[in-house]
């Protein structure tokens, strides 16, 4: 296939899965009471299932300080006219796109199976319920870890007494939106690892060699969005470092592999 031909499959992929999204969130729009009052609202209030659980963990360790969540000081405001209406559309959008990866998994493994070899070509069902999974354990993982730790965080974060928490609607949806889907494509690490291997871009000695630096991104990005508590900080890194692990692991397969075949 020509550059073209190449560029002109580009486009029809970003067409379909375009299409595919916008069907996912009018889908979505008629169960938006639900994600707005259960979904996005849910960590502002003192009973949500990541407050309640490190609670229970804290009384079981014998822990004490104010690791249980009794007060949540902060009010959500909409400053702008058009506010919710926007908020609505794009909240919509962004869980459309979410159900919608597996579908854009798929046309993006049709996209790259050409230069990919018959046996490979086979795994096309693997590689994409792999990649689903791993990119929706990380939404996971963004909404029921980062985001409440970063609400607790930052609702009771407080440089005087005079100043009072009154988050704009738009920055809270915000951080919801980026915590998720950040944590989701960084699930996606050990298949991004996978191939960046197959093309000799990605080596296990580079991996390993930059392994400590990796550590301190995740352990810097854990302090960031946690609370100052020891449980908080490694419930949120462990599961990103064995992801950094888990890619290691592959990239040693692969290579492994490739010597092999020659």
């Amino acid at each position: 296939m020509s550059f073209l031909d190449h560029l002109e499959d580009l486009r029809w992929l970003l067409v379909r899965s375009s299409a595919v999204i916008v069907f996912m969130a009018i889908v979505t729009y008629f169960f938006s009471d639900y994600i707005f009052d259960q979904i996005i609202f849910g960590p502002t209030r003192t009973d949500f299932v990541t407050y309640r659980f490190f609670c229970d963990v804290a009384h079981r360790l014998g822990m004490t300080g104010d690791i249980c969540v009794n007060e949540l000081p902060f009010v959500i405001q909409n400053t702008s006219m058009e506010g919710q209406v926007n908020i609505f559309i794009w909240t919509c959008i962004t869980a459309g796109f979410i159900l919608a990866v597996p579908y854009i998994l798929y046309e993006v493994w049709k996209f790259i199976s050409p230069a990919l070899y018959h046996k490979e070509k086979q795994n096309a069902s693997l590689f994409i319920v792999a990649s689903s999974l791993l990119f929706f354990l990380g939404v996971l993982f963004g909404y029921f870890l980062i985001v409440p730790l970063s609400v607790n965080f930052v609702a009771t974060f407080s440089i005087s007494s005079v100043v009072k928490n009154e988050f704009n609607l738009e920055s809270y949806i915000g951080m919801i939106k980026t915590s998720v889907i950040a944590a989701g494509l960084f699930f996606e690490l050990p298949i991004i690892i996978y191939f960046l291997s197959k093309l000799g871009m990605v080596t296990p000695d580079f991996l390993r060699k930059y392994r400590k630096y990796a550590i301190i991104i995740v352990l810097i990005v854990a302090a960031i969005v946690t609370p100052p508590d020891v449980v908080s900080q490694i419930s949120v890194s462990i599961p990103m470092l064995i992801i950094y692990e888990a890619s290691i692991f592959i990239s040693v397969f692969v290579y492994k592999n490739k010597l092999k075949n020659g």
